[in-house]
């Protein structure tokens, strides 16, 4: 059961008006986005998202909200894609502006926990890790990156992204591995990466530490995701679309992400284009952490654009 992080501040940080135009550029499970027709259901909601099942699920929550699928008030659109093409959804749903835009970078559980594609490395899974259900014949996978990459690049894309200190170590032991045989699953690719970190490393779960293949599986799901430039590309596309007065929520999960938002803010702002709403990024609270340990990470960041 996925739950939306930040949920009460992001909603009320957007404060959404009757008949305004509200994009979730990353519908998930709707959590957000039925929160916000709870609250105002008479806006238009177009979502977006790069996975099937979700907008499939989130079409049901939203009916059940009370929201119908149409172009107008208290409707909704859903399309199928990567909300850096956000701007081409709001003209596909008849919206050259919009008033409120949201974009929960983080995954949603069933993605991390059922997806069959390799995201998490605690199921025996082929090693896919794309964000869509069904990816196209020929679609840049995690097995391309172990089995193809060079060990120099493995180790950048894997402390570029993770800043796992054995990048090193990890990219070596995937080049060896692979000499005996590609590595094509989850479980194979733990394997090699338990091998290849030291003994402390490798027992640090049951000292209360992360698994030693969290780091790897990070880097490797955003390298074949290209999540940060789909961030830099949507957060562009957002600014191109958002209604002077508009307000842009952005959820992330790590510092790469939260980095990205914080520079674009700030090129914003001095650019005279706007203002973020608080002058720190909004954190869960200590009750939501608790409840919820997935939002430990998690920064809100709202910012609103000049009137």
């Amino acid at each position: 059961m996925h739950e939306s992080v930040l949920l009460k501040e992001t909603i009320d940080g957007l404060e959404l008006k009757e008949g305004e135009v509200l994009v979730d550029g990353t519908l998930g499970r709707a959590g957000h986005s039925t929160e916000a027709l709870r609250r105002e259901k008479n806006i238009f909601l177009i979502g977006i998202d790069r996975d099937q099942d979700a907008l499939d699920e989130s079409r049901k929550k939203l009916a059940d909200a009370g929201a119908k699928e149409g172009d107008g008030v208290g409707c909704f659109r859903l399309f199928l894609g990567n909300f850096s093409d956000m701007d081409k959804f709001a003209k596909e749903a008849g919206r050259e502006q919009v008033d409120k835009i949201i974009l929960d970078l983080g995954l949603s559980s069933p993605q991390i926990d059922v997806a069959g594609r390799g995201i998490s490395f605690r199921k025996d899974e082929p090693l896919i890790m794309t964000m869509e259900k069904e990816p196209k014949p020929g679609a840049f996978t995690a097995q391309d990156i172990v089995n193809g990459w060079a060990e120099e690049d493995i180790a950048n894309v894997i402390y570029a992204y993770a800043d796992e200190r054995y990048a090193k170590r990890i990219a070596r032991g995937i080049v060896e591995a692979r000499k005996e045989a590609p590595i094509m699953t989850t479980v194979r690719l733990v394997e090699v990466i338990e091998a290849s970190v030291p003994f402390g490393y490798r027992n640090g779960p049951k000292m209360g530490k992360i698994h030693p293949a969290t780091r790897t599986f990070q880097a490797l799901r955003i390298a074949v995701n290209d999540e940060l430039g789909s961030e830099k590309k949507g957060l562009a596309a957002a600014m191109s679309i958002l209604r002077p007065g508009g307000r842009l929520a952005v959820i992330s999960f790590h510092s790469l992400e939260d980095r990205i938002a914080k520079v674009a803010i700030k090129e914003w702002e001095a650019a005279g284009q706007g203002k973020q709403s608080t002058k720190k990024p909004i954190e869960p609270s200590e009750e939501e952490q608790k409840r919820n340990p997935r939002s430990r990470s998690a920064k809100l960041r709202i910012f609103i654009k000049q009137s």
